[in-house]
């Protein structure tokens, strides 16, 4: 199924549709500020086994990054960390970083694997902030990769829908996507540090 939602101005009832998808173990793909990612209710077990599966790795080896509303929930997924890290993080949410935390008890359970960390999005995007806002809990994120050898990522939500319309059970259309992925912060020290260099820069929220 291919969901048109318009970037801008999205439509809360096309937005609870792909909610109900979520609630029902679907698997979707979406758009963020960055680039196309696949995604699943983090509560939905078999999505998440389904997501790893279209990954082709191991659900207790994915390194899937969580996509949040804000920051208001972390503290149910992360231990606690110093107010110099939460401010850069407020700085750069939302925005196209990845913020890698140390994990509390909860995230294991969530994965079913012994992750003491977890990356956490908030992405520059009303549509995956609204769909997470309406679900209630976060969603998975894996950025959807072009199988092109120059181009890293798929831009086009018609071609990604033409590739992955047997694999997932919604693709939304929120317009062309971009080709960088987020820039990946390690947050698990004491100071900030770059891991993967992506869209945003370290330098905007220091």
């Amino acid at each position: 199924m291919l969901l048109k939602i318009h970037p801008e101005n999205p439509s809360a009832r096309l937005i609870r549709i792909a909610v109900d998808c979520l609630r029902h173990g679907g698997v979707i793909i979406y758009p963020t500020d960055t680039v196309y990612a696949i995604g699943c209710d983090i509560m939905q077990p078999k999505a998440v086994q389904r997501v790893a599966q279209i990954k082709n790795i191991k659900p207790e080896k994915a390194n899937f990054s969580l996509i949040c509303y804000d920051l208001g929930h972390i503290s149910d997924l992360t231990k606690p960390f110093s107010t110099s890290i939460y401010k850069a993080m407020k700085k750069g949410t939302p925005g196209p970083f990845t913020f890698i935390l140390n994990a509390n008890s909860n995230v294991p359970k969530l994965f079913q694997s012994r992750k003491k960390t977890v990356g956490i999005r908030v992405p520059d995007n009303l549509i995956a902030r609204l769909i997470v806002k309406e679900l209630g809990n976060p969603i998975i994120s894996t950025s959807v990769y072009d199988n092109d050898e120059i181009i890293e990522y798929t831009a086009d939500p018609e071609l990604i829908h033409e590739n992955y319309q047997q694999l997932v059970d919604m693709v939304i259309d929120g317009g062309n996507g971009g080709n960088q992925a987020s820039t990946v912060i390690d947050c698990t020290g004491n100071d900030l540090e770059v891991i993967r260099e992506g869209k945003g820069s370290i330098e905007d929220i220091l």
